[in-house]
């Protein structure tokens, strides 16, 4: 009883409102949900998994002191880079970013660079990575100041460098640009990391409360800031979910939980609470918020997950609250997606750096259609003049989001087999 009343103590001064303190306890039915799949954003993840690749593979020639590489060399890429086919062979598919030629020594062994499109493109994403600058290091910011420490390590931020638009070796170009900003320590581990070197009181707001201060729901957002109502979450269910009694009934219980912001000191709240869940998906969602394609893999959460203070088998949480997040199983691994983020298969707010990469991935379609012909397909204007945008736009119909109920019978449930967490 004692340990109940220094809990519910250290809840007050956590929480001013005696009802949160309260509501830590209240009970609300767990519904157990199907898998969906969602074909449109799989369709956005298969997609993007070989574009990223051709980006990683365009800044790793770009980074090598003899300006190509090696078949021997990316040899053992495969895994690391997320493709289902041989680095080489993927290569290959793309002549009008990566051009082959042989070694200067060795005739049989193959060697690439990037082409004259391919370098063009790098100068503009350059660019880009210039003008935006204060947005790229905000986000940064907020990324670190989710985290309990305010650290992270290089090893967690360097697979979240494409997620979060980070510019290549960024721990070089970028951070130490900004000694009021970050410094580099040893983390616990033993391994290098990131610190937040103050604490900016004006980002720590998150993307819901952002959302909810301007337009329709600006009202509701100054009731919430005086106390007298909480912040719900965008819900966009897959079809047939919304008619089911159980889960409208869960679901509006769970968005009369208070909110707590992700920035917010969550040591007081009851790990097992429902209050502590809700917390817990707040905090996703504001990651993936955070990430530009608003979507990021599993296994990039987990290597953060004590420092976000999320549970230890967060992924039941994406697929218990399916009107907020996909969890996706293409390309042989787990992503996770923000739904409200995305509107019939697009983006809705694209950053300047995803156009740039939209239209990288139109010049690897280009090779891929054509690349018997070994001819340069992407005039040099094209890419000044941004005319591939519009071609991008024009030549690519919207894709019906199309989800698909996995499984039988008329109960929901869980996909437990492959969704859940090891």
């Amino acid at each position: 009883m004692l340990k109940v009343n220094n809990f519910l103590s250290s809840t007050r001064k956590l929480f001013p409102n005696p009802q949160i303190g309260h509501q830590q306890w209240r009970s609300i039915v767990k519904v157990r949900l199907k898998w969906v799949k969602n074909r449109s954003l799989d369709h956005v993840i298969d997609t993007e998994t070989d574009l990223k690749a051709a980006c990683l593979l365009k800044d790793a020639i770009k980074r090598s002191p003899t300006g190509f590489l090696t078949a021997k060399s990316f040899a053992d890429w495969q895994k690391l880079l997320g493709l289902t086919v041989p680095v080489l062979r993927f290569l290959r598919r793309y002549p009008t970013l990566f051009e082959e030629f042989p070694h200067a020594r060795y005739a049989n062994l193959p060697c690439f660079r990037l082409t004259g499109t391919a370098l063009l493109l790098d100068s503009q994403e350059q660019s880009i990575h210039q003008a935006h600058e204060s947005d790229t290091i905000e986000r940064l910011c907020r990324l670190l100041m989710m985290m309990k420490s305010r650290t992270a390590p290089l090893q967690s931020l360097h697979p979240l460098k494409w997620d979060l638009g980070l510019p290549d070796n960024f721990e070089k170009v970028l951070i130490p640009k900004f000694p009021d900003h970050f410094r580099f320590v040893k983390a616990p581990i033993g391994v290098a990391a990131v610190r937040l070197v103050q604490w900016r009181e004006e980002l720590a707001v998150s993307a819901l409360e952002r959302s909810n201060e301007v337009g329709e729901m600006g009202d509701e957002y100054r009731q919430f800031k005086r106390g007298q109502t909480t912040l719900a979450f965008l819900m966009n269910f897959p079809r047939g979910y919304g008619a089911q009694k159980k889960v409208r009934a869960w679901m509006e219980k769970f968005q009369k939980l208070p909110y707590i912001s992700p920035y917010d000191d969550s040591r007081h709240i009851d790990p097992n609470s429902e209050l502590m869940e809700k917390r817990a998906v707040g905090v996703l969602h504001e990651f993936l918020s955070l990430t530009i394609h608003k979507k990021t893999k599993r296994n990039y959460l987990r290597s953060l997950r004590e420092e976000l203070n999320i549970p230890h088998k967060f992924t039941r949480l994406f697929t218990r609250y399916p009107g907020i997040f996909y969890l996706s199983l293409k390309c042989k691994t787990t992503t996770v997606a923000l739904k409200e983020g995305y509107r019939r298969g697009k983006l809705v707010n694209p950053h300047p750096l995803v156009r740039l990469r939209e239209k990288f991935y139109h010049v690897m379609r280009t090779g891929l259609l054509y690349r018997g012909k070994g001819v340069n397909l992407i005039p040099r204007e094209d890419i000044l003049l941004n005319d591939l945008e519009n071609k991008v736009e024009d030549g690519e119909e919207e894709e019906e989001t199309e989800e698909v109920e996995i499984g039988s019978g008329d109960e929901f449930y869980e996909e437990t087999s492959d969704v859940e967490d090891e």
